[in-house]
């Protein structure tokens, strides 16, 4: 079993580069049914969120899962090293733990990346690329992370992404209860926002999807307005905070569209907050005067303002892991035993069948049952220590002293032996 993370995060890379190996719903299916089909790994999952992108997989060659990855998304490999990580064995296992508790995400003990690992388990589970290890790893991860939550008080006070876009807005404008706020997108991270932002009774809210009904739901719970992804260059220069986070490979709003807003609201000036990697806003559009533009990495040092209280709760976080590695690391090595267990077995096995069958046939030509027991446990005896006898009869003296130490510990031998 070689368990390996490799990825990228909000750590290593700059949005420019998680952007480019982001996987969209619609190819991770694709991506990791590739990734297990050729002779890269024989089990994977992939983590791609807004901060990063991580496989977990079982392969016998990291160099490989590294070239696909580059291939995969058409980057040179050589202008993908330097941000990435790569994490064998108990490594890997650690930052699993450490990801899925918030101990590694951008806003300390923030809850939704373990909801974002467990979608990656559902989906390569859907796929057919886990197997045991990784059955293993994130059963024991999802434990951890539990447990965690429930001895510390890590994810106390947590600032999320969605609470620090209002702490934002309200630098921008006087009051978000006098503004308009439009949201793009329905999934979880839109919700999050969503929540905050109508704590704070803002003038109207507008939802716009790729499908309408899709986000109908959403939209009703917030007394919200709704609008396919198509209709937004009618109504966008009616809104003035923007928050939009989608699984779309390409920009939605793009400069032109935002000039030709602008332009309507003679210059009145957007607040946008795109948490989406890849990102929504094309990057020219936060380079206009009129636009206040804030991207996942831009909400990094508002998010960090908070955290302080829940520092001293990381060290008692970080022994649970410790531990827990530990006894992950344990049950690989343990694996990794039993073909040699295994073997062990059958070798005894096949020595007991023969001389069973040689037991019987004495036993048919009127041989006494004492006769018989003495002579099958005798032979027995023999042919299993004829190895562990012959070898230390053949040993070379720098090897004496180990391997009679292993078998006397092996047999449990008196020590005065």
């Amino acid at each position: 079993m070689q368990l390996l993370t490799l990825g990228v995060n909000h750590h290593t890379a700059p949005l420019a580069i998680r952007e480019q190996v982001a996987f969209g719903p619609e190819k991770l299916t694709l991506a990791l049914r590739e990734l297990t089909q050729g002779q890269h790994a024989s089990e994977a999952a992939i983590l791609s969120t807004c901060n990063r992108t991580e496989l977990y997989v079982n392969t016998p060659s990291p160099e490989d899962v590294t070239q696909w990855l580059a291939d995969f998304h058409q980057i040179e490999r050589r202008e993908l090293a330097p941000y990435l990580y790569a994490l064998p064995r108990e490594k890997a296992a650690q930052h699993a733990f450490r990801v899925a508790a918030g101990l590694d995400s951008m806003v300390l003990g923030e809850t939704q990346i373990l909801g974002q690992m467990k979608q990656a388990v559902a989906t390569a589970e859907e796929a057919g690329t886990m197997g045991l290890l990784l059955h293993k790893l994130f059963q024991r991860t999802f434990s951890v992370a539990k447990e965690v939550r429930t001895a510390t008080d890590i994810g106390a006070a947590s600032v999320s992404m969605a609470a620090a876009s209002v702490r934002l807005a309200e630098r921008i404008f006087p009051s978000v209860a006098e503004q308009n706020v439009l949201f793009i997108g329905a999934g979880e991270m839109i919700e999050l926002c969503m929540t905050h932002f109508a704590a704070q009774h803002p003038k109207r809210i507008l939802v716009a999807n790729r499908t309408a009904e899709r986000a109908r739901p959403l939209a009703e719970r917030f007394n919200a307005g709704v609008i396919a992804l198509n209709d937004l260059p009618e109504h966008l220069a009616h809104y003035d905070i923007i928050i939009t986070s989608t699984a779309s490979p390409l920009p939605i709003l793009g400069k032109g569209m935002v000039e030709s807003a602008l332009k309507l609201r003679r210059h009145k000036p957007f607040f946008m907050v795109d948490l989406a990697v890849p990102r929504d806003v094309e990057e020219e559009v936060g380079q206009m005067d009129d636009v206040f533009l804030y991207t996942v990495d831009d909400l990094g040092s508002v998010v960090r303002d908070g955290q302080d209280q829940r520092q001293g709760q990381v060290a008692q976080a970080e022994a649970i892991i410790e531990t827990s590695v530990q006894d992950f690391v344990h049950w690989m090595d343990t694996r990794e035993l039993v073909p040699m267990i295994r073997g062990l077995r059958d070798h005894g096995e096949r020595h007991r069948r023969h001389e069973i069958e040689h037991a019987k046939k004495l036993l048919r030509g009127g041989a006494t049952p004492e006769e018989v027991i003495e002579q099958l446990a005798h032979a027995l005896t023999n042919k299993l220590l004829h190895a562990p006898t012959h070898a230390l009869h053949h040993i070379p003296d720098e090897e004496r002293d180990a391997l009679t130490k292993l078998i006397s510990r092996i047999y449990d031998l008196p020590k005065e032996l």
